[in-house]
């Protein structure tokens, strides 16, 4: 028999006990479509005589007030930027330093982590803490210098060449020249040509980078000049263009090795480089006046992209020039390739 307290706990009801809470599910995110930068453009080798050719050119920037390659050994770089001493990786400077270590060591900032051109790292400022931007300036024209995290800083100084180049051209057709500047980044090209006197559109996948471009026109007082900023895809923005009938005096393009559009567009330059450059024929004004190319990072010589440059101009005549960018050291004058260019010339 039990005792009574068990038979009280009998009759007591039983407390239902809770109910494990539900495992709520996540939404599974969208999966990543990765868009083609365009529909594989059908080519055909052009027939006609092929453009005059000039090659090797080296196109050298030297040390100015404005920027200058200090020195540089031992995989790194020590540049001027302005009232700014910079250390940075670079990969080809396989020499040793000319300077001493007390010389790199007056540094202000020096970037520290991924080598590799693509990596992301931070800055360490040795002296004092700096801000992240900082005025600069480039033959009379104001911009924004800033410490970016994939160790850029706004610039690439070795394009000077082909700014003066582009701006002669502009003055010395003594009309009305219209330039498209795909892959613009932070928009230095598009100053140059604006102050020439050029009708400007400017082509950017990376909306941070024409907020930048933006702000370095205001910083250069150039607000009232005839600049398109555009968000795209710069395949596909030259696609339409060819669609609307739309043409240019002269183009730039500045591709990277591999890239994304704003929609997921992939971008691969042995891939897409020849349509590409297909296209910018396709959209040149009846009489125009050159196409510039230009190439960073890639696996390959200046006589690849010299001929395609050729093939691509083919019965146009002018002259199809191709070689290398270099920046020339102050410390001991040696040489400091950065990329591969090929442009047309009309004339």
């Amino acid at each position: 028999m039990k005792p009574s307290r068990d038979k009280r706990r009998e009759r007591r009801p039983e407390r239902e006990r809770p109910k494990p809470a539900a495992v709520r599910s996540e939404p599974r995110p969208a999966p990543k479509i990765e868009e083609p930068a365009a529909r594989p453009r059908v080519l055909a080798r052009r027939v006609g005589a092929l453009p005059a050719e000039r090659l090797p050119v080296i196109l050298e920037v030297a040390p100015n007030a404005d920027y200058a390659l200090i020195d540089s050994g031992g995989g790194e770089k020590l540049e001027q930027y302005g009232p700014y001493r910079i250390v940075r990786p670079e990969g080809q400077a396989i020499w040793q330093k000319a300077l001493q270590a007390r010389d790199w060591q007056q540094a202000d900032a020096i970037f520290t982590g991924d080598t590799d051109e693509g990596g992301v790292g931070r800055w360490r400022f040795p002296k004092t803490p700096l801000g992240e931007t900082w005025p600069m300036r480039h033959d009379g024209i104001d911009y924004v210098g800033r410490f970016t995290s994939f160790r850029h800083v706004g610039v690439f100084p070795e394009q000077a060449s082909h700014w003066d180049h582009m701006a002669g051209l502009i003055r010395d057709a003594k009309r009305p020249v219209k330039v498209l500047n795909l892959f613009g980044y932070t928009g230095l090209a598009s100053l140059v040509a604006a102050r020439a006197g050029a009708e400007v559109t400017h082509v950017d996948a990376s909306k941070k980078a024409i907020g930048w471009a933006r702000e370095n026109q205001q910083m250069a007082r150039l607000s009232d000049k005839p600049i398109r900023w555009i968000v795209d895809d710069a395949m596909k923005f030259a696609e339409r263009e060819e669609r609307r009938g739309n043409g240019y005096d002269i183009i730039l393009f500045d591709p990277p090795a591999y890239g994304r559009g704003p929609k997921g567009e992939v971008w691969q330059l042995f891939e897409d480089l020849p349509g590409l450059a297909d296209i910018c024929r396709a959209i040149l004004t009846p009489k125009p006046l050159a196409v510039v190319l230009t190439a960073y990072s890639i696996r390959a010589s200046f006589f690849s992209i010299h001929a395609l440059m050729r093939d691509t101009f083919a019965g146009m005549g002018g002259t199809v020039e191709s070689g290398e960018l270099v920046i020339r050291e102050k410390a001991a004058g040696r040489a400091l390739s950065t990329s591969l260019f090929s442009r047309w010339v009309a004339q």
